[in-house]
């Protein structure tokens, strides 16, 4: 595995004169050196012979650095060729075979198997692989896979004593449905008041907008973020395999959930070091960015990030991807999702409260405030003040306002719309599209780009944010129902960018 690409690597084995010992050549990193006791105990509790001579085993290609237990399965498949427990000629052609062992001959699964599965398909080929990777590899239509629990069991097959309609059940995958396993939602109607904010939510949910909530500590920020989940729209099939992979490759998937099936919702702690955000480490695993594929990254407490670590974030909120660089190994991985921040306006958190006074000084608030650079809230495409709920709400019985289900919908629609519209590019959502391809599907006339224009040079923006303000206004557009973007559209997304002014001031 690089990233979500498969390199496939053949497994070579020689029983040559000398002395009896194993050797593994072709870059092998520390868990392939530990396997040559992991496959001579399996073969040896499953009562299978080991060659009483020096075993060489080489992983071709040799300047391909090979990480991980998978290649026990191959190098023990081939150690029996060696030793004459099978014929080359038994079912060994046009086979992928990846596996762990067990001391006792068990097949253990292994991360990454989707990736591989979807290989085997495009090249046309079989695959062996352990029972438990199963539900995930069925997942992919049109490949016979072979799932063996020992090796035993892998023995049986080869040569032809396993019964063959075991294994025609395990080669015809049955689809799944992502939209089918949603999960009940929590509520926005939970949350006092917050009008304005709810509505921001729907258009970062409708457009993928990023989305930033400023506003003190108890107003709701957390809660709503909680929530937004339910406003986005079920992902496609073409979507949950793509994030399948991901979490596939990160060994997040668990054993009953071989499909990711909702869009993920990420929310790291503030102490996350920059490779679990982007990515990274000596394995180069896809980080929280990564995982939120498709879904939302929330951030809480945003300021209280190291500053140098969102920064980093920069890069994938332009390009929807990250590419990691490693001495030997280098890897991209998508990135595409909605960013959902929250923040205090000041360190004790009250600055503009009505309900409690701010006991910072204005350096003090400066300071908060500079730990967010303007580059970074240049690529929040919404802002938004959460302001205290007024205690006389908080008696109240009954909550008023839409409900999850009913913006929901309204999102849904909003997306269906984008669907039509970008049936024959490569965007997905208002949000994901850059440069040109904004003045292309967000054309105004001569009244809107006037307002527009004047609107920027009064807040100060910059070129990114007239972009941003275009798409987002597009967005609210499409939440009416609405062919063109009017002028009442483009100042509901200008209001959105007011925090700029006050931010720089």
């Amino acid at each position: 595995m690089d990233g979500l690409s498969v390199h496939p690597v053949d497994v070579e084995v020689d029983t040559g004169r000398g002395l009896p010992s194993t050797v593994v050549v072709g870059l092998p990193g520390k868990a392939i050196m530990e396997s040559r006791d992991r496959v001579k105990t399996a073969l040896v509790n499953s009562s299978m012979p080991y060659p009483r001579s020096k075993v060489t085993v080489n992983l071709t290609p040799a300047d391909l650095r090979k990480d991980g237990p998978l290649y026990d399965l191959p190098i023990a498949l081939a150690i029996m060729v060696c030793t004459d427990l099978l014929k080359k000629k038994d079912g060994l052609d046009n086979l992928r075979v990846v596996g762990e062992l067990s001391l006792d001959g068990a097949c253990r699964p292994i991360k990454g198997i989707l990736s591989m599965a979807e290989t085997c398909r495009q090249e046309g080929t079989k695959l062996i692989c352990p029972a438990g990777n199963l539900p995930e590899a069925s997942l992919v239509q049109g490949l016979d896979i072979y799932p063996v629990s020992t090796l035993t069991e892998l023995h049986e097959l080869l040569s032809g004593q396993l019964e063959s309609s075991k294994l025609k059940a395990f080669s015809e995958p049955k689809p799944s449905t992502p939209s089918s396993h949603r999960s009940p939602v929590k509520d926005l109607l939970d949350v006092v008041g917050q009008t304005a904010a709810k509505r921001a939510l729907t258009i970062a949910a409708a457009g993928g907008h990023n989305l930033m909530m400023l506003g003190p500590p108890g107003s709701g920020k957390s809660m709503m973020a909680e929530r937004f989940p339910g406003l986005l729209p079920p992902m496609a099939n073409e979507e949950a395999l793509e994030v399948t992979r991901i979490h596939s490759v990160a060994g997040a998937l668990g054993p009953d959930s071989p499909l990711v099936h909702e869009r993920p919702f990420r929310a790291p702690h503030h102490t996350i070091s920059e490779p679990a955000l982007i990515g990274g480490g000596s394995d180069a695993r896809p980080g929280e960015i990564s995982l939120s594929h498709r879904g939302t990254l929330f951030l809480d407490e945003l300021p209280e990030f190291p500053r140098k670590t969102l920064e980093l974030l920069r890069q994938p909120l332009e390009s929807g991807s990250i590419s990691i660089h490693r001495a030997r190994r280098h890897c991209s991985y998508p990135a595409n999702f909605n960013l959902l921040t929250a923040m205090n306006p000041c360190p004790c958190g009250y600055h503009g409260s009505s309900v409690r006074s701010c006991r910072c000084t204005p350096l003090q608030v400066q300071r908060y405030r500079n730990k967010l650079s303007g580059p970074l809230l240049d690529r929040i495409d919404i802002h938004v003040e959460v302001s205290d709920p007024p205690p006389s709400s908080l008696r109240k019985q009954s909550r008023k306002g839409p409900s999850t289900s009913e913006m929901a919908e309204k999102v849904k629609q909003a997306s269906l719309i984008q669907d039509e519209r970008f049936r024959d590019e490569p965007w997905h959502r208002n949000g994901d599209l850059r440069g040109g391809d904004v003045e292309r599907f967000c054309p105004l006339d001569s009244e809107g780009e006037s307002f527009l224009i004047r609107g920027l040079e009064e807040l100060g923006l910059s070129v990114r944010a007239y972009h941003k303000v275009l798409l987002v206004a597009r967005t609210i557009a499409d939440l009416e129902n609405q062919p063109q973007i009017q002028l009442d559209h483009l100042s509901e997304a200008l209001n959105y960018r007011l925090l700029d002014q006050e931010w720089s001031g």
